[in-house]
C-alpha cells in the first residue's frame, strides 16, 4: 500500500532540487544548494520504508513488486536522458572525455557510478562540471540502498520494531561518525559512498516509524516544528558552501531540516501552506527529471566553448531542464508507472534491454579509447590530427605518476614518508638538501630542478589542494615543521611555491575559479598572499633557516583538447597573463610591506614562453600544470637564473 499522498513532499522536492540546479549553474545565492541531495536522500528514506513497512506490517510485502516499482520510477526516464546524451557526446566530447563518458555509461547502467566517481575524483582529475552522468552517483547510492534495505526490514523485521529501531540507531551512528571523520580525512569517498550517506537515508526512516506511531496534528508544536525545519533547509542552502565538509555533522541541518517538515508539516501549518503551494508541487512533480537533465546540459555547454558559458546562458539552459523535464515526466515517467498501460513484462524487458545497450555502448567507447580513430577521421584536418597527437601525448596523465625520483632526488607528499637512511646518506654524500615545499605547482618546480640536474641533494614536499591558507587535514605543513626542527642542519634552504589562482577571485568572490580567467575577474585575495607569508617568515624565524618563496608562473588556462576547435588555442590565456600581472604586483607589494626580503618571480629564474606549443612539446598538462616536456624545457632551454637558487 503506498504512503497517503502528501503535497508538501512534493513541494519540499522542489525547494531540493531548485538550488542544486542553480548551484550548479554557478548562483553564488545558493552556495549551499549541493545539499539538495541530501535533502532527497531523506525524503527517499521515508517514503521507501513508509511503504516497505505497511507491508510488512500486512505481511503482503513482495521484492518483485518493490522492485518493479522502483524500476518505472527510475530507469525509463534515465535511458531516456542517457540517450540523448550520446550524439551531444560524439559531437563535442574529444576522445579523452568521451572514454570518459563511455566509463559512466557502463557505470550507470549497472547502478555503481558513485565508485566510477569516487575512483576519479583525485586532484588532478578534470573539472567535475565537465562530466555529463557526474549527478547519478546520487542515483548509484539510492539504487544500492534499495537492493540493500528491503533485504534487512525483511530479515529484522522479526525482531520488533523496538529493538529493529535500536539497530538502526545503531547503524546510523556508526554511519554519521565514518561520516564526519571521512569528510575530513577521506573527503571523496565520504561524498560519494553509501556508508557515509547511510545516516542521511536513515534520517528518513526514523521520520517513517515515527509517524507510522503518531499522527500529525495541527497546533502549536507542530507549527513550530515544521517551520523550524523549513528555516533549518533555506538555511543550509544560502550559508554553506563548498567548504562546508559533507557529509558530517553539518550536514545534520538540512537533513534534520528535512525531518522536522516531514514529521510535523500537517494540514493547515505555515509550512504546508508554502511548500504545498501548486507551483512548487508541480516543480516537485518533475524534479527528478529536472534532475537528470540539468547536469548533461551544462556539461555540453562548457565544452561547447573555449571559455565558459555565461549565467545567462546557464539560467536559459536551467530553465530548459525545467522544460525538458516536464515533457519527460509527462510522456515517459507517467506512462511507464501506469501498470495497466505497461506491464511488469514490459517493464523489466525494457530495464534489461536499457542495461544491455547502454553498458555496451560504454564498454565498446571504452575499449576503443574513446573512439579516438573515429572522432580523429571524422571531425579533424590532417594539422590537427598532430596537434592531438601532441596534446593527447603531454595531457591527461596524474602527476602524482611522474614525479622524479633519482639518486638523491627525493620526493614524498609528506615527510612522515621520507626514509631516514636515505636522507642521512645523501646528507653526508651532498651536504645540506635544497627542499622544495608547497602545492601541486611546487610538485612541477620539483621536477623541474630535479630534471636540471644542477641540485644534487633535493627534497620535494608537496602535494594538490594543500597550501597555508588552506591547509586541510592530511597536508603536510605541520609534519614538516617536525621534520624541520630535527634536521635543519641537513636543511640549507626552504623553497616555497604555489598556484597563483588562489590568490585570484572572480566576481564571487570564489578562488582558482576559471570565471576569473573568462571576463568575470573580481581581484586579488590578499589575506592568502598575507598568510603565506607569515607562515614563511614562521618558517625562517621559529627554525632559523633560509626560506624563499619563489612566486606564481603564468597559467595556460584553457582546455588543453579545446585548442583543437578554437584559433590561437594553443596560446596561453590573455586573460591570465593580465591577471598573473596584477598577481606578481600585489604579491611584491606584500612582500615589501611585511619586510620579507627572500622573495623572487618565477620569471627571474626561467623565460617562461606564453605559448602552449613549443614543437612536438605541448607545454601543460591541464589548465594550470606544465606537462612532463614543459618540464624538460623549463629545466634545459628555458632556464636562465638557477643560481638564484642554489
Amino acid at each position: 500500500m503506498s504512503p497517503k499522498y502528501r503535497p508538501e513532499i512534493d513541494g519540499l522536492r522542489a525547494l531540493a532540487v531548485l538550488p542544486v540546479i542553480l548551484f550548479h549553474a554557478g548562483s553564488q545565492v545558493f552556495s549551499g544548494g549541493f545539499l539538495g541531495v541530501d535533502v532527497f536522500f531523506v525524503i527517499s528514506g521515508y517514503l521507501i520504508t513508509t511503504i516497505i513497512s505497511n507491508e510488512l506490517a500486512q505481511q503482503n510485502f513482495s521484492l518483485i513488486n518493490f522492485y518493479e516499482r522502483r524500476a518505472r520510477r527510475i530507469l525509463p526516464a534515465l535511458f531516456v536522458v542517457m540517450l540523448a546524451c550520446i550524439p551531444l557526446a560524439w559531437i563535442w566530447l574529444t576522445p579523452p572525455d568521451m572514454k570518459d563518458f563511455s566509463q559512466s555509461l557502463v557505470a550507470v547502467s549497472v547502478f555503481a557510478s558513485n565508485f566510477l566517481f569516487w575512483k576519479e575524483s583525485g586532484y588532478f582529475d578534470g573539472a567535475a562540471d565537465i562530466k555529463p552522468l557526474l549527478h547519478t552517483w546520487s542515483l548509484a547510492v539510492e539504487e544500492q540502498y534499495y537492493i540493500f534495505f528491503p533485504l534487512f526490514l525483511m530479515l529484522a523485521w522479526r525482531l520488533g520494531q523496538d529493538r529493529l529501531l535500536w539497530l538502526l540507531v545503531s547503524i546510523f551512528g556508526i554511519s554519521l561518525t565514518l561520516a564526519h571523520w571521512a569528510a575530513h580525512y577521506m573527503p571523496a569517498a565520504a561524498f560519494y559512498l553509501l556508508p557515509t550517506r547511510g545516516w542521511e537515508l536513515l534520517v528518513g526512516v526514523f521520520c517513517a516509524f515515527y509517524l507510522n506511531r503518531f499522527e500529525r496534528k495541527n497546533n502549536l508544536p507542530t507549527q513550530i516544528g515544521s517551520a523550524l525545519g523549513l528555516a533549518m533547509v533555506c538555511f543550509s542552502m544560502l550559508v554553506f558552501n563548498e567548504e562546508t565538509p559533507t557529509p558530517s555533522l553539518y550536514t545534520l541541518v538540512p537533513t534534520c531540516g528535512a525531518a522536522l517538515i516531514i514529521v510535523f508539516a500537517a494540514p493547515g501549518t505555515l509550512a504546508v501552506r508554502i511548500l504545498g503551494h501548486k507551483i512548487l508541487v508541480g516543480i516537485g512533480l518533475i524534479s527528478y527529471s529536472a534532475y537528470l537533465w540539468h547536469q548533461p546540459l551544462f556539461a555540453f555547454a562548457r565544452h561547447s566553448s573555449i571559455t565558459p558559458p555565461s549565467f545567462a546562458l546557464l539560467s536559459g539552459l536551467s530553465a530548459a531542464s525545467l522544460f525538458l523535464a516536464f515533457l519527460t515526466w509527462k510522456y515517459v515517467e507517467q506512462p511507464f508507472r501506469n501498470k495497466k498501460l505497461i506491464s511488469r513484462k514490459v517493464i523489466f524487458s525494457v530495464s534489461a534491454a536499457g542495461i544491455i545497450f547502454f553498458a555496451g555502448v560504454g564498454l565498446l567507447g571504452h575499449l576503443k579509447n574513446g573512439f579516438e580513430k573515429e572522432i580523429i577521421d571524422n571531425r579533424l584536418s590532417g594539422e590537427k590530427r598532430h596537434l592531438y597527437t601532441i596534446i593527447s601525448n603531454n595531457t591527461g596523465y596524474d602527476l602524482y605518476d611522474y614525479m622524479v625520483q633519482k639518486d638523491c632526488n627525493l620526493w614524498v607528499r609528506n615527510t612522515q614518508d621520507l626514509d631516514p637512511v636515505k636522507v642521512d646518506a645523501c646528507a653526508a654524500q651532498f651536504g645540506q638538501a635544497t627542499v622544495i615545499l608547497g602545492d601541486s605547482h611546487a610538485m612541477n618546480l620539483y621536477n623541474i630542478l630535479a630534471k636540471s640536474e644542477r641540485f644534487p641533494f633535493l627534497i620535494g614536499v608537496s602535494q594538490g589542494g594543500c597550501r597555508p591558507h588552506d591547509e586541510g587535514e592530511t597536508c603536510h605543513y605541520r609534519a614538516f615543521e617536525d621534520f624541520l626542527s630535527e634536521n635543519k642542519n641537513r636543511i640549507s634552504k626552504v623553497i616555497y611555491h604555489q598556484s597563483g589562482s588562489y590568490f585570484v577571485e572572480d566576481k564571487n568572490g570564489k578562488l582558482d575559479s576559471q570565471w576569473a580567467f573568462a571576463g568575470e575577474y573580481g581581484g586579488i585575495h590578499k589575506d592568502n598572499i598575507d598568510t603565506v607569508i607569515a607562515y614563511l617568515q614562521h618558517l625562517k624565524d621559529a627554525y632559523n633557516i633560509r626560506v624563499q618563496w619563489i612566486g606564481p608562473f603564468v597559467e595556460y588556462r584553457f582546455d588543453p583538447m579545446m585548442a583543437l576547435s578554437y584559433p590561437g588555442g594553443t596560446d596561453v590565456n590573455p586573460e591570465s597573463e593580465r591577471i598573473f600581472k596584477i598577481v606578481e604586483q600585489a604579491i611584491r607589494t606584500a612582500v615589501q610591506a611585511h619586510n620579507f626580503g627572500d622573495y623572487i618571480a618565477f620569471s627571474d629564474i626561467f623565460t617562461v614562453p606564453l605559448k602552449g606549443i613549443e614543437g612536438e612539446c605541448f607545454m601543460f598538462r591541464d589548465k594550470d600544470h606544465y606537462s612532463r616536456c614543459g618540464e624538460d624545457l623549463l629545466a634545459s632551454e628555458y632556464a636562465k637564473n638557477l643560481e638564484a637558487l642554489q
